[in-house]
């Protein structure tokens, strides 16, 4: 569905020296700095795939994205979606994809909604029956009736983005491109729109490509996350195996009701499990305990039964180390993936 091979991007930057004397140069002589936001970069995503695609400010991510759906022309390479080349087929691109930038709207502002979403049915060419099935869906999983009839200028942020969402889809297309689709939105619109996603992925196999940095969003949709940085692909792979890759680590909380004596729960841990202190630590305040340890080694279960029969235990809960973690050890390459 998408495909690219050894696709690279790169733009000319021009310099300019500081000050009146750096200003005055540059009207004779400009300086070129060649920058490369994408790198050689290969990736293939199927059909029906909903993928997170995520990186650090300034990774290349949305340079690429731009590359799929043919705003940009790669350096080197070759970029197809749906089996063209994007830049090559523009029109024929954008007849099978949809698009939604976070900072961006494809609305036609001073115009109410109803009327923006019939100027995209003709567009499209999209048939009464389609349309009138299609824009009930949408209506109903994203929660549009409240604010249908008014202009796009007077919509709330996250109206607006739930309309954009709406937008992109109503001409149910084949790739669905999402760049920070819930930046800013509080947790109930953001919950609409991942239903949203993940019905029409599931009604229609719509293959979904997710930009953003709030990777509850990618743990709750995707189950594939590629990581891109400084160009380069640095990780292809199900989210479940970066986890048990790099989040071993977990952390068992408890409250207790009693002093902790450290010596007894180090010993029985060393023991019972054979580990050193480098595999787990121990913090205990306002009797509140927590055992951070070493989850390859130590078995949850296990570790919850030793504590259970040497303490009394109130109330535990048990912490993994969250994907937004993992990825941050990542880009300050704390971990060799």
């Amino acid at each position: 569905m998408i495909n690219l091979e050894n696709v690279s991007k790169s733009f000319n930057v021009y310099k300019k020296e500081p000050g009146l004397k750096g200003a005055v140069k540059s009207l004779f002589k400009r300086e070129v700095e060649k920058k490369i936001a994408v790198d050689n970069l290969s990736l293939n995503i199927k059909e029906g795939e909903m993928v997170g695609y995520i990186g650090s400010n300034g990774a290349g991510k949305s340079t690429t994205i731009k590359m799929m759906t043919g705003i940009l022309v790669p350096s080197s390479g070759e970029c197809k979606t749906n089996g063209v080349i994007a830049y090559k087929n523009r029109q024929k691109n954008a007849n099978h994809i949809g698009v939604v930038f976070g900072q961006r709207t494809q609305l036609w502002w001073d115009l109410p909604l109803t009327e923006t979403f019939l100027v995209l049915k003709d567009i499209y060419e999209i048939s009464d029956n389609e349309y009138n099935e299609r824009i009930d869906m949408l209506k109903e999983i994203l929660g549009l009736d409240e604010f249908m009839n008014r202009a796009v200028r007077t919509l709330s942020l996250g109206q607006r983005m739930r309309a954009d969402l709406a937008a992109a889809l109503i001409h149910n297309p084949k790739i669905l491109f999402l760049d920070e689709p819930t930046i800013g939105l509080d947790v109930v619109v953001k919950e609409k729109i991942r239903n949203a996603i993940k019905e029409m992925n599931r009604k229609y196999n719509t293959t979904v490509l997710l930009t953003t940095h709030d990777l509850s969003d990618i743990e709750e949709l995707c189950e594939r996350i590629i990581i891109i940085d400084k160009g380069k692909k640095v990780y292809d792979g199900k989210i479940r195996d970066i986890k048990q890759k790099f989040g071993y680590m977990r952390t068992l909380e408890m409250c207790i009701n009693e002093r902790v004596d450290f010596e007894i729960v180090k010993k029985v841990i060393e023991e019972k499990f054979n580990v050193t202190s480098d595999d787990y630590s121990i913090l205990f305040k306002d009797k509140n305990l927590s055992i951070k340890f070493n989850g390859n080694k130590i078995r949850v279960s296990d570790l919850v039964s030793h504590m259970m029969s040497i303490l009394d235990v109130i109330d535990m809960n048990i912490k993994e180390t969250d994907i937004e973690t993992i990825v941050k050890k990542i880009y300050e390459h704390e971990v060799e993936v």
